[in-house]
């Protein structure tokens, strides 16, 4: 699990933190206080808190333009404004972190109020009331999904899709027999509708912070506009399986993500249309995960793992 780890303190002269304190304005106090700075672990870009000693403040910024991942390519300065954006308007809907600022100048940054909380995974770990979080989790994307709502880009669906597979590293055999299920789902009916919405593209369990008992959904990076809805749910229900698979059974996970998305849904009928469509992306959710794990044995579960869902539209054609 990501976490934030201690770096080193700075004091009055150090350019950035100046800078930091002159944009917070009135909501620090003591403008010479020492200022600590903890890194986040496993991220994929450099994220930093900076904790304001005596101020009880906390930010968190996001270096877009220093790259920590796999990727190292791709326009900071394009991303710096979009999770700037869908920030500010997700967050007249559901809660967020409060975007505070952006600057080119320093490395494409975005500074947001730090959100202290425990991660959605915490109350799994603890046995603290999972299936209750998990309400509030589904209650929260419904509210963004329903309030968000524009046109459906189905072929921006299969492109996020076809992305994945390509960072994969998988042979041409393997690549084209996803290629072959993939071409099932696109001829089918199951993926069709007539309106997409804001989907956040990136719903593990670290992005699900409870902050006195109210979920906040943090980085916006990969959100996008015309999506299915069901990609967010998806993408957490192969959290799930990922999680229960480490524990040393898949099966467990069953019950969690049927009360999700039966909590989802609005009545039966709809339950029973969003567990056809699923499967399509919790291939999606199990290849990301395939992608970061370096174990080849755990990694060709996720692989089968996401190649059986994706064969369930064999057994759904309409």
């Amino acid at each position: 699990m990501a976490s934030f780890e201690y770096v080193r303190k700075v004091k009055p002269g150090n350019i950035f933190r100046d800078w930091i304190i002159e944009v917070l304005g009135d909501r620090i106090r003591n403008k010479n206080c020492e200022v600590r700075i903890f890194k986040l672990s496993h991220a994929s870009h450099r994220v930093c808190r900076y904790e304001f000693k005596g101020e009880g403040f906390s930010v968190v910024a996001k270096f877009f333009a220093i790259p920590t991942g796999m990727i190292k390519k791709y326009d900071s300065y394009y991303l710096m404004k979009k999770e700037y954006e869908y920030l500010k308007k997700a967050r007249k809907i559901i809660d967020v972190p409060k975007p505070i600022v952006i600057n080119k100048g320093f490395c494409c940054v975005l500074v947001s109020k730090y959100v202290h909380g425990r991660p959605l995974f915490w109350y799994f770990k603890h046995g603290k009331e999972p299936k209750d979080k998990l309400e509030l989790v589904a209650d929260m994307l419904r509210k963004l999904h329903e309030n968000t709502q524009t046109y459906y880009d189905k072929e921006n669906e299969f492109s996020k899709f076809n992305y994945v597979l390509n960072h994969l590293k998988i042979n041409r055999h393997e690549k084209e027999k996803y290629e072959h299920l993939l071409g099932e789902w696109w001829h089918s009916s199951l993926l069709d509708r007539k309106n997409g919405c804001v989907v956040h593209n990136d719903s593990t369990p670290a992005n699900y912070i409870f902050h006195r008992g109210r979920p906040y959904l943090l980085d916006f990076e990969l959100a996008s506009r015309h999506g299915h809805f069901a990609c967010d749910l998806g993408i957490l229900c192969a959290e799930l399986k990922h999680y229960f698979a480490r524990k040393g059974s898949t099966q467990r996970a069953k019950p969690y993500i049927r009360h999700f998305l039966r909590h989802y849904s609005r009545d039966e009928k709809e339950f029973r249309e969003i567990t056809r469509v699923i499967p399509f992306y919790t291939a999606y959710g199990l290849l990301r995960i395939a992608i970061l794990k370096c174990n080849a044995k755990y990694r060709n579960y996720l692989l089968t793992e996401a190649k059986n869902c994706l064969k369930t539209i064999r057994e759904d054609v309409t």
